[in-house]
């Protein structure tokens, strides 16, 4: 039998109603004769009393500036309960369960606590399991140092368990339950025409998701385009057949519209802040390089990087910008700062090379009066830089120019 990991995210596995959808999907693999290895979120969302941001909470109340390794013992335990009540509710139905913590099911990490890479997946124990007919429920976001320290793998992290455990189980299939069914052409709460995407390649998803797009973690597909396994990306309270990510190579293993089509999505990332440093004569190229490292010592990230002669223009998540003007300032710059910023791109693997997509994007905006701050390309997408007052109109305007409505 080949194996299948099922991922079933945080509202999913929140309520008992939800649980017993979670069953039927699991049986479903059974019945198809697929060895299922379930991986779970911890229960609900923000605000609720699993869910990890009020574990986070929880601790930060209690002292503000807790280690990061003690705050990865407290985190360890949204997913442990999610994954006993889970495996009760398996056990319950008829089916052999068993849980497992992330460190049980081989998952090895290094000691960055809080948001740990994965170093290798010891697939051994799940192996035997599998063999002996059980069920094992993986908790997700968990990992294992060699010196036996628990550590999370930061945000995303159930999706990345997930990829992990399919790549080193050589799984036929990884699917990605949420509560919406599949990966959609933009924000339906932007834009009310959007739809399901059908069908989507690794490298498009791993661009909507670095773009803004909440789908999927891009290190979980990067994970399994590696071994080339298929993704998808459905509901756990529908029997829509969701959104599948996989290897598109050629026509023969994709329809007309995935081997046609020139955009994907429409994604936006807000709050935002752009830096504007005009260049004096005494700062050189040397200076040039000073001003990035600088931001990499600190740790801001920058995007949206323009550079011309006698200026540079980059972008930072807007909660750091006086840090970032402050440091700047220490090189003598002459510091813009543009705050209440948005990024919109486009996003589709047919954009490279076609004639006419830059001008089609910037007519999209012009004709709806949107200024346009800063741009920047790639092969797989178009960005630019807007105010955050016309986020709305520049990701409608762009989904229809584009033809991306249902």
């Amino acid at each position: 039998m080949g194996i299948i990991v099922q991922k079933f995210g945080g509202t999913s596995v929140a309520t008992p109603e939800a649980r017993k959808l979670v069953v039927e999907k699991i049986k479903a693999a059974v019945t198809n004769e697929l060895s299922p290895v379930v991986v779970v979120s911890a229960m609900g969302r923000k605000g609720e009393c699993y869910a990890t941001d009020t574990f986070i909470e929880l601790a930060r109340k209690a002292y503000k500036d807790i280690a990061s390794r003690e705050l990865d013992q407290i985190l360890y335990c949204g997913e442990m309960i999610s994954a006993v009540i889970m495996t009760g509710t398996l056990q319950a139905a008829g089916l052999d369960a068993i849980m497992l913590t992330g460190g049980q099911a081989g998952i090895i990490t290094d000691n960055n606590f809080n948001n740990a890479r994965i170093l290798k997946v010891d697939p051994s124990r799940i192996c035997n399991l599998i063999k002996m007919g059980k069920i094992p429920v993986v908790c997700g976001f968990q990992g294992i140092t060699i010196d036996d320290e628990f550590t999370t793998l930061g945000r995303g992290g159930s999706d990345t368990t997930a990829a992990a455990l399919g790549s080193a189980l050589d799984a036929e299939l990884i699917e990605i339950y949420t509560d919406v069914d599949g990966i959609m052409t933009a924000d339906p709460r932007i834009v009310s025409t959007a739809k399901i995407l059908d069908c989507i390649t690794y490298g498009e998803v791993c661009q909507l998701a670095h773009q803004g797009a909440k789908v999927i973690h891009p290190r979980a597909v990067e994970i399994a385009m590696q071994k080339n396994i298929p993704l998808v990306v459905k509901s756990t309270f529908s029997n829509e057949p969701g959104t599948l990510i996989t290897s598109i190579t050629n026509e023969d293993t994709a329809d007309t519209y995935v081997a046609d089509r020139v955009a994907t999505g429409v994604t936006f990332i807000s709050n935002i802040a752009q830096i504007k440093i005009n260049l004096h004569d005494s700062l050189n190229n040397i200076a040039s390089f000073n001003i990035f490292k600088s931001m990499a010592d600190n740790g801001i990230s920058v995007d949206l990087i323009n550079v011309h002669p006698g200026q540079i223009m980059f972008t930072i998540a807007e909660d750091l910008a006086d840090k970032a003007t402050a440091q700047l300032q220490e090189f003598g710059c002459d510091v813009h700062t543009t705050l209440d910023c948005a990024k919109v791109s486009v996003v589709g693997g047919g954009i490279n090379g076609v004639p006419g997509v830059m001008a089609s994007f910037i007519e999209a905006l012009s004709l709806n009066d949107i200024p346009i701050l800063q741009t920047v390309d790639s092969h797989t997408s178009i960005s630019v830089l807007i105010k955050k007052s016309f986020v709305q109109s520049a990701v409608t305007a762009l989904h229809e120019k584009f033809n991306l409505s249902c």
